[in-house]
C-alpha cells in the first residue's frame, strides 16, 4: 500500500508539472482549460520515427503526425493528407496529390516536396544506420519527388505492390517537417491535431493543440502524456481521476473491475496482435531437439486462460486464428506434451550429466538468457515459460528491461529468447511481417533460415492474386511451425479505459491511433 501511495504522488506530481506548462500555450489563444491526462506505457524515448520502429509508432499514437493514407476499422487505408491517386498498370508508377491546406504545426505549408522529403528521411536515416528503423521492409523505390505547382508526389517503386496506399499508411511514413530547425527526438514537427510543448524523457510529454490543424476542431487545449509502465498502476490512476484515459490494462482483475464500475468505460479489441517470443537461432537455440522440446514442455492454454487472466488467446501461428489465413488448416507440430518433452531431449543426448537438475548441450549447462519488457503480460508469460521449462531440467535467467533496450538487443541478438507482441498485418497484409524469418532480410534478428520458406516468400512477393497470396500464407505459417521457429504466446486482446469525463475513447484495430480528434470532453 505504501508503494501505490508513493506512485500516486509521483503521478500527481507529474500531473501538477505538465498542466502548470500547459498554461503557456502553443496555440496563441487563450485557453479554455480543456486538458486530457492520459496515461500510457512508455514505448521509446525518442520520437524520431527512424530511430526505431516503436518511435514512429508513438508519433502516430500521440496525433504529432499522420501519413498520406490512415486505416479504417476494416484496414483497407483511406486517404487522408492525400485527396487522391493513381497507379499505372505496372503498379511501379505511384502519383498522390497532397490536400489543399494542410500545414505543419509550425505553421509550413505542406507541400509536395515537404512530404516527399519527409519520406526521404526515413531512408536516408536507414542507409547510413543512424537508427533501426527499416522503411524499406515495406517499400522499394527507384525514385521520389514532389512537385509543388501540381501538389503530387510522384514514387516509382522498384517492384510492383499490389496496395502501396496501405503501405504509406505505416507509421514509418506519417509526413513531418524534416527540414524544420528542431531536434526530432524530442519535437518532431507534424499535421496531428496536437503539437509537442515539452518532452521530459521517460517521463512525460506535454501537448497543446495545434492551431493550424487542417481537420477541424482539436477538442482539448492541451493533452498530458503520463508514462506509466505498471497495468494496475495505470488502472489505480484511472480510478483515482489522476488520469483520463488509459491503454491496456493487462491484469485482468483491474480491468475487470473497471468493467463492472459504471464510472468508466473499456473499449476492446481481438485480433491483429501476436504476442511471441523470437528464438535466437545463433547460439544455443539451433539446435532443433532443443527448440522443439521447449514448446512441447508449454501448456499455451493454461497460461492465456490462467497465467495471464484470458487476455490472450492461445494458438500455434504467428498470425491470429482471427485472420483468414488458413488457420484451421494448420497442424500443431509441438502440442503441449511434457513427457515427449524429455524423451526427445533424452533422445538428442540432451542431458543432465552432473545432477544439479540442469541440462546440458555440448558439455554445458543450459542457461537461456530470457529478455522481456512490462508490455501486454509479457514478463507474465516469460515467468511462467521459465517455471515451465525447469520442470524439465532447462535452466532460464528471466531479465526485465525497457522497450527501447530489449529492442537494441534484438538488433545486435544478444538474447537466447526475447517476448515481444507484433501487428501482424501493419499494412493490412502479413507479407512485411513475415519477413521476420526471411533469411535474406535485415529485419531477420533471429538467424532462422530455411530454404523452402525463403523460396516461397520471395514468391509472395511477385504474387498479386488474393486468393493465390492467402494459400501462400498458410504454407509459410506450417514451415515456422514444423521448424518450431518461434515461440507462440497467443494472440492479444487490446484494451482503451476512459473515465466518463471523456467521450469517443476507442481501442482500433490497427493499434496506430491512440490519442484522437473523436476523444472529446464529455458534456
Amino acid at each position: 500500500m505504501k508503494l501505490r501511495k508513493r506512485v500516486t504522488a509521483l503521478i500527481l506530481v507529474v500531473v501538477a508539472a505538465v498542466s502548470l506548462l500547459s498554461g503557456c500555450g502553443t496555440g496563441g489563444e487563450e485557453s479554455s482549460g480543456k486538458t486530457l491526462n492520459f496515461g500510457c506505457t512508455n514505448f521509446s524515448d525518442s520520437l524520431d520515427p527512424s530511430a526505431m520502429v516503436n518511435a514512429a509508432w508513438c508519433v502516430s499514437r500521440y496525433s504529432i503526425g499522420e501519413g498520406l493514407f490512415r486505416f479504417d476499422e476494416e484496414m483497407n487505408a483511406q486517404p487522408y493528407l492525400c485527396d487522391k491517386y493513381e497507379v499505372d498498370a505496372t503498379k511501379t508508377l505511384w502519383k498522390f496529390h497532397i490536400k489543399e491546406g494542410v500545414k505543419f504545426s509550425n505553421g509550413q505549408d505542406v507541400t509536395a516536396s515537404a512530404a516527399a522529403d519527409s519520406i526521404k528521411y526515413m531512408y536516408d536515416q536507414e542507409a547510413k544506420g543512424k537508427g533501426t528503423s527499416t522503411p524499406s521492409v515495406f517499400m522499394k523505390y527507384e525514385s521520389i519527388s514532389g512537385d509543388d505547382e501540381t501538389g503530387v508526389v510522384e514514387i516509382v517503386t522498384s517492384k510492383p505492390y499490389a496496395d502501396l496506399c496501405a503501405v504509406l499508411a505505416h507509421p514509418y511514413f506519417s509526413i513531418l517537417d524534416v527540414n524544420a530547425d528542431t531536434d526530432m527526438a524530442a519535437n518532431p514537427i507534424g499535421t496531428g491535431p496536437y503539437a509537442i510543448e515539452k518532452y521530459d524523457t521517460g517521463v512525460s510529454i506535454a501537448m497543446a493543440a495545434n492551431k493550424y490543424y487542417w481537420n477541424g476542431q482539436v477538442p482539448y487545449d492541451h493533452v498530458n502524456i503520463i508514462f506509466i509502465d505498471d497495468s494496475s498502476t495505470k488502472a489505480m490512476a484511472l480510478k483515482s481521476g489522476d488520469v483520463d484515459i488509459v491503454e491496456n490494462i493487462v491484469t485482468s482483475s483491474d480491468l475487470d473491475s473497471l468493467k463492472r464500475s459504471s464510472d468508466f468505460q473499456v473499449s476492446e479489441t481481438i485480433g491483429m496482435r501476436c504476442g511471441f517470443s523470437y528464438i535466437n537461432q545463433k547460439g544455443i537455440l539451433a539446435d532443433s531437439s532443443l527448440r522443439k522440446a521447449i514448446l512441447l514442455a508449454l501448456d499455451d492454454e493454461t497460461m492465456c486462460d490462467v497465467t495471464v487472466g484470458g487476455m490472450y488467446t492461445a494458438g500455434c501461428s504467428v498470425l491470429p486464428s482471427t485472420l483468414d489465413y488458413g488457420y484451421e488448416n494448420l497442424k500443431d507440430a509441438t502440442p503441449y506434451d511434457v513427457q515427449q518433452a524429455k524423451k526427445l531431449l533424452d533422445d538428442a543426448g540432451i542431458v543432465d550429466t552432473n545432477g544439479d537438475g540442469y541440462r546440458e548441450l555440448n558439455g554445458k549447462n543450459i542457461n537461456l538468457n530470457y529478455l522481456t519488457y512490462d508490455s501486454r503480460n509479457l514478463t507474465d508469460f516469460t515467468e511462467a515459460v521459465a517455471a515451465q521449462l525447469e520442470a524439465i531440467g532447462i535452466k532460464v535467467t528471466v531479465k526485465t528491461t525497457d522497450a527501447d533496450t530489449e529492442w537494441n538487443m534484438l538488433v545486435a541478438g544478444e538474447y537466447d529468447l526475447l517476448a515481444t507482441n507484433w501487428m501482424t498485418v501493419p499494412v493490412g497484409d502479413p507479407y512485411s511481417y513475415l519477413d521476420n524469418w526471411y533469411s535474406k532480410s535485415t529485419a531477420n534478428y533471429c538467424g532462422y533460415a530455411n530454404d523452402n520458406y525463403d523460396r516461397l516468400y520471395e514468391q509472395l512477393e511477385k504474387e498479386m492474386d488474393i486468393k493465390n497470396r492467402g494459400e501462400m500464407i498458410q504454407q509459410l505459417q506450417q514451415i515456422l511451425i514444423d521448424d518450431a521457429a518461434v515461440l507462440i504466446h497467443g494472440y492479444y486482446h487490446s484494451n482503451m479505459c476512459s473515465s466518463k469525463a471523456v467521450t469517443g475513447a476507442e481501442i482500433h484495430t490497427a493499434d496506430y491511433y491512440w490519442i484522437t480528434t473523436a476523444i472529446k470532453p464529455a458534456k
